[in-house]
């Protein structure tokens, strides 16, 4: 999903729209990218891919969600040079060729992983720095074990950015000018209307209007 200048959507077990009962637990990940000067003013957009380059990396697998890795890319759009991948590791060193440009973070989802000689688990996020080819990565622990994790990477992003709520953009002004906008309805023109058994959410006031 590409936000633009202003996006709505909702998150909502399988079938429950059509007024199905809903099918046990669900694991996700929702990742935030920023859009750059040139499209961030454009139209929303929507893009569903349900096959991804999978990528073979010795004892690991690679699923390529964004960007190029290890020859494979992938077919979602991006906006700037950064690559996502969903990387399954069985016991023994997995070596992920990376771009030396990119700085990159980890994200560990299940089992622990070593890299760098330290050991990462989920709720923590490793970052490594620029100027690697590779990362050699091997599930940590239980030998028998594998690991599940992202590797993210990217060049760095030019611009500083406010995030609040919901909204990314460059200036408090603008934050305050798309929440006036979600506030004032579905009906509001920058983010449209979703057709949804939820209620709307209202955005929090931010921490510098005054009270």
């Amino acid at each position: 999903m590409t936000a633009g200048h202003g996006v709505a959507h909702a998150e909502e077990p399988p079938g429950r729209a059509s007024g199905a009962a809903g099918g046990g637990a669900s694991h996700a990940v929702q990742l935030w990218v920023a859009q750059p000067e040139a499209t961030r003013h454009g139209l929303a957009a929507f893009e569903h891919h349900p096959e991804l380059p999978v990528v073979p990396l010795g004892p690991g697998v690679a699923t390529v969600l964004v960007g190029t890795l290890a020859g494979a890319t992938s077919p979602a759009r991006r906006d700037t040079d950064h690559v996502g991948a969903d990387l399954a590791l069985r016991p023994g060193t997995t070596v992920v060729p990376v771009d030396p440009s990119h700085e990159h973070a980890l994200v560990v989802l299940e089992g622990a992983v070593t890299v760098d000689g330290m050991t990462v688990t989920p709720g923590h996020l490793a970052y490594l720095d620029a100027g690697r080819a590779e990362l050699p990565l091997s599930p940590a622990g239980d030998a028998g074990a594998g690991a599940r994790l992202l590797v993210l990477g990217g060049v760095r992003f030019p611009d500083r950015l406010v995030m609040w709520w919901n909204f990314v953009a460059r200036t408090h002004d603008e934050v305050d000018a798309a929440r006036a906008a979600w506030q004032s309805g579905p009906g509001d023109e920058r983010f449209g209307t979703v057709r949804s058994t939820l209620d709307r959410i209202p955005a929090p006031p931010t921490p510098w209007t005054p009270r």
